[in-house]
């Protein structure tokens, strides 16, 4: 960076054949900051990697991740003023999982109730109607406990769900000690259905609580700044604009459409409390609360991009084929959502780039050639990164290239000449 740039990161690890792949990115502009092939994933490792960004002129404020021991060791010890956020994504998402698994045996057990009733009609003996009636009673008991857990489970997840939101429906943001207390009950709850399997998803999460509320500690504090600079009701308005404008985003269909009508809504009711123009106020609390980071889940868009191209290869990942990834990341223009037509390093340094992440890469290639063409005289001809027969010409990238890129272009020709005459 050409200056100083504050982030929040969001870290996390992939591992391509026991190498691990060490990935931060900011995630407002979603641009990854740096991706490292790495021996291990060491404390030392990691700090080193939070060394090099601190070095790149990025200052970090704090990083949300998963609670790798060498992640969060690494991370403290670089920036140990620096906040940490036990996010959570990688804490809940076991919890939230377990919700469709009860749902399937509810439905298993709806249809052995079901296959029990059609076959007690058919029995031809009175020992068999017996046994038959017995075997219904069974799945019909069976059958209830498994839909009333389904259904107790399901409602509790999504009192869960609301309680971890940044804003309750009466638009002041929920405080550290709110969420606290909430979170603890609604834990005494789901530890009351008595499931094996959830006491052992529970356990962990009580234990790691303090380190999941630490966003509505941010929040608590930004309420109040916020609140020193505009009015109460203005600004509970905001919030609550902000609040459906950020869910939107996340919906789709009939939900996509409320949230979008919720937050035009309570954008009017502001506006209508305001004397002045109020997209300037708008703008800054949006983007104020928009700093408040809970999960790093966007961290997995990362790692789902990689993932093809780790699987490609086998797992045989080099750092150059990260790099490349990286570029094309960084440079290229998403087609939808909130950032459609904008690139991660234009969000990142607020500067639009000039043309498409093509034309870019090989004015890159360009370049180097050049430098290593006024370095030394190369004995054979340069490789060239030429772009495809049938892709749409680019005459201002092309008379750019420096003489020496010409000069293996002409070579390849020639030796294309060549090899047709001899054919």
């Amino acid at each position: 960076m050409t200056s100083t740039t504050v982030v929040f990161d969001l870290g996390d690890e992939i591992v391509a054949l026991q190498a691990p792949i060490l990935v931060t990115i900011e995630p407002h502009s979603t641009a990854i900051l740096r991706i490292e092939l790495a021996t291990d994933r060491s404390a030392s490792t990691w700090k080193a990697h939070f060394d090099t960004l601190q070095a790149h002129r990025f200052h970090s404020i704090g990083m949300a991740s998963a609670r790798g021991v060498g992640l969060v060791a690494g991370y403290r010890e670089a920036h140990p003023e620096a906040l940490w956020v036990g996010e959570q994504f990688h804490e809940l998402h076991d919890l939230f999982h377990l919700g469709p698994q009860w749902e399937r045996k509810a439905y298993g057990a709806i249809a052995k109730e079901d296959d029990a009733a059609r076959k007690f009609p058919h029995a031809k003996s009175e020992a068999n109607l017996s046994k038959r009636l017995i075997q219904y009673e069974q799945a019909q008991q069976v059958c209830e406990h498994a839909m009333a857990r389904s259904d107790q489970l399901d409602t509790l997840l999504q009192l869960l769900q609301e309680a971890l939101q940044l804003c309750p429906s009466q638009g002041k943001l929920r405080t550290k000690d709110g969420v606290y207390a909430e979170l603890t009950r609604l834990f005494h709850l789901l530890k009351e259905l008595a499931e094996a399997a959830l006491n052992k998803i529970l356990q962990p999460m009580q234990a790691h609580l303090d380190d999941i509320i630490v966003p509505y500690q941010q929040a608590e504090m930004m309420y109040a700044q916020l609140l020193a600079q505009v009015p109460q009701p203005i600004l509970d308005a905001l919030i609550l604009a902000w609040h459906h404008h950020h869910l939107r985003h996340q919906s789709h269909g009939q939900h996509k459409h409320y949230h979008h009508c919720e937050s035009q809504q309570w954008l009017a009711v502001a506006d209508g409390l305001l004397e002045h123009d109020l997209e300037p106020i708008q703008t800054w609390v949006f983007e104020q609360l928009d700093s408040i980071i809970r999960t790093s889940s966007l961290v997995e868009m990362v790692n789902g991009f990689i993932r093809p191209y780790r699987h490609s290869c086998k797992g045989h990942v080099t750092q150059e084929m990260l790099n490349l990834l990286m570029f094309y990341h960084n440079h290229h223009r998403y087609k939808s959502g909130k950032r459609k037509g904008q690139a991660p390093i234009e969000l990142l340094t607020g500067q639009a780039l000039q043309s498409d992440w093509v034309d870019l890469l090989l004015h890159q290639v360009a370049a180097g050639h050049q430098v290593a063409c006024g370095a030394s005289e190369p004995s054979r001809a340069l490789l060239e990164l030429l772009p495809h027969p049938l892709e749409r010409p680019r005459p201002a990238q092309m008379s750019a290239e420096p003489a020496c890129v010409k000069a293996a272009a002409d070579v390849s020709d020639s030796s294309t000449r060549q090899r047709d005459k001899a054919a």
